[in-house]
């Protein structure tokens, strides 16, 4: 785990939730699109699942909501999803600041792109569907993620409709651009092993920014073996150059 990600789970205390969190199935009704990828989800490490193709929601509800919900994207380089240190770890957190926590099983791309986005635009409409139940306010719903979740989260807060246009951004340490064939390949998990440079310009989040993207909350460490800090900091100048408010912490 890396050593920010550390720091944040040690401040999380031993908090009590409203209920005991909810598992929900994300298309009940099957999903509109498929990655290729077939048979069970493994954990090929302690924590660590993939070939992920049954996405859901988690929930946790606070015991005092005030309104807002951020659902976490977990990374895994678009190969396997980090679920517990970048996921679960830290609801008690968040519930104990009165947020409504929901931690998103996505989809592995497989080399398509559209699979993830669906699932991270279904979750916003599922969150702002269930507003009333949930006790959110459906203008305050945000997006975050953890490395290729950040990647994730800066795409939908880039690319977007009126439905699906998260109200806020979290990234840590975010894989941003394409431009270059990240660690991990990232790149080929995403796009595949050819993708065009319309692709590669489209999924590079700093290439994509506009005064309309959602304001950012963004943090990353100087040192990070996986994901250079370049990516956190080049989304931040494209946001500032844009007059998007935007917070960076190093």
């Amino acid at each position: 785990m890396r050593r920010l990600l550390s720091i944040i789970v040690s401040l999380v205390t031993a908090i009590s939730f409203a209920q005991q969190p909810v598992e929900l199935p994300l298309w009940p009704d099957g999903a509109p699109n498929s990655s290729g990828l077939t048979g069970e989800e493994q954990e090929t490490r302690p924590h660590f699942v993939t070939n992920v193709t049954h996405p859901t929601l988690t929930v946790y509800h606070p015991e005092k909501p005030n309104g807002m919900a951020i659902i976490m994207c977990p990374g895994g380089g678009y190969r396997g999803l980090g679920m517990d240190g970048e996921g679960y770890d830290m609801a008690p957190w968040f519930c104990g600041q009165g947020i409504t926590y929901i931690v998103l099983k996505y989809r592995m791309p497989n080399g398509h792109w559209e699979v993830p986005v669906s699932d991270a635009e279904q979750a916003i409409r599922m969150v702002r569907q269930h507003a009333k139940e949930w006790n959110v306010n459906p203008y305050k719903v945000g997006l975050m993620g953890a490395s290729a979740g950040g990647h994730l989260t800066a795409t939908l807060a880039t690319h977007y409709n009126s439905e699906t246009r998260p109200d806020f951004q979290i990234l840590l340490y975010p894989v941003v651009t394409m431009m270059q064939v990240t660690r991990g390949n990232t790149r080929t998990a995403l796009l595949g092993k050819n993708p065009t440079m319309e692709q590669i310009q489209k999924f590079s989040a700093e290439l994509q920014v506009t005064p309309d993207t959602p304001q950012a909350f963004i943090a990353l460490t100087s040192d990070d073996p996986s994901v250079a800090p370049y990516h956190g900091v080049n989304y931040y100048l494209a946001l500032q150059k844009n007059k998007v408010p935007a917070t960076l912490h190093v």
